[in-house]
């Protein structure tokens, strides 16, 4: 019973940290947001290095947390050949959310602060619309099949307007994630997949197409993760129990234009089914080496 209760006041106190942390650092983000609106390039582009800056302290300052509180150990890959000035698409398996702190935690200060695409209607919500702007998250617009048909004029120019978006990242270092599986792992999933893999849900490659034709010709390097909680997945309060004891991360690094040159992946994706079919095979294929490294890490998909 006491060493219940242990586990419940730390998380407590870890998950009071995480949101006074937040809070602590929406106010200058917000704040630096309301600057940004000034429509000047370079002055936009000046505003969004202290930006990041918060972004990377309030990251850090989870990781203090994580190291009183949480207590788990990480062993981790695959890191060396990674750059803070460097431009990169990020993939990983998904199992929980607590991925996105692992994420996080690991490639902080090591590669530029990690960004999602979000739908375009997310701008609007109130006050983090302007702050996943200010960070410069890339912002997509996707017309449905249905709309296309009714407007043909159309076709394309949600690309072009994502790609427009995208321009600002020529000149400052990116990272782009994309968990290509669309969803977290959990058995009831994996069986009505009836995924081919043991520990994995069939991935798929419509987002990570789109990411590399947006900016395919800004990204250098592709990032791909394999996380593996050795004693089951855990959940957000698991983590902030301090109930997870060990993290293992495999990362592996592959320049982009690999992909490209060698004729895996182009911008007839959306059109050309041999081309889908061939980019899909691709991902198939590292999602497979990916289900071997689990296995070789002696992986449990049991949550705790």
């Amino acid at each position: 019973m006491f060493k219940t209760i242990g586990y419940h006041l730390r998380g407590t106190l870890s998950v009071t940290g995480y949101f006074i942390n937040t809070v602590f650092w929406f106010f200058p983000i917000f704040v630096l947001s309301l600057l940004k609106l000034l429509p000047i390039s370079w002055w936009r582009r000046i505003v969004s290095y202290p930006l990041d800056a918060c972004a990377t302290m309030w990251i850090s300052i989870n990781r203090i947390n994580q190291d009183i509180f949480s207590r788990t150990k990480m062993y981790v890959d695959g890191l060396a050949s990674l750059e803070p000035s460097d431009w990169y698409l990020v993939i990983a398996n998904h199992q929980s959310w607590v991925d996105i702190l692992v994420l996080q935690r690991i490639f902080n200060r090591r590669i530029p602060f990690l960004k999602f695409f979000l739908k375009q209607e997310l701008i609007w919500v109130p006050f983090l619309g302007l702050a996943w702007w200010a960070l410069d998250f890339p912002f997509m617009r996707r017309y449905s099949k249905s709309f296309l048909a009714k407007n043909p004029h159309l076709k394309g120019k949600d690309m072009e307007t994502t790609r427009k978006a995208c321009e600002k990242f020529k000149s400052k270092p990116v990272s782009i994630m994309n968990f290509v599986e669309g969803t977290r792992f959990t058995p009831d999933k994996h069986a009505r997949q009836a995924s081919p893999f043991t520990h994995l849900l069939k991935p798929k490659a419509g987002g990570m197409a789109f990411v590399l034709s947006a900016m395919g010709d800004q990204l250098h390097k592709l990032i791909d993760v394999t996380i593996d909680y050795p004693n089951g997945v855990p959940s957000f309060w698991d983590f902030t129990c301090g109930k997870v004891k060990e993290v293992r991360v495999q990362v592996s690094v592959a320049p982009i234009k690999d992909i490209i040159e060698e004729g895996v992946f182009n911008d007839t994706y959306f059109s050309d089914p041999m081309q889908k079919a061939r980019f899909q095979q691709w991902l198939n294929a590292r999602w497979k080496v990916k289900d071997a490294q689990l296995n070789a890490m002696n992986s449990s998909q049991a949550p705790l």
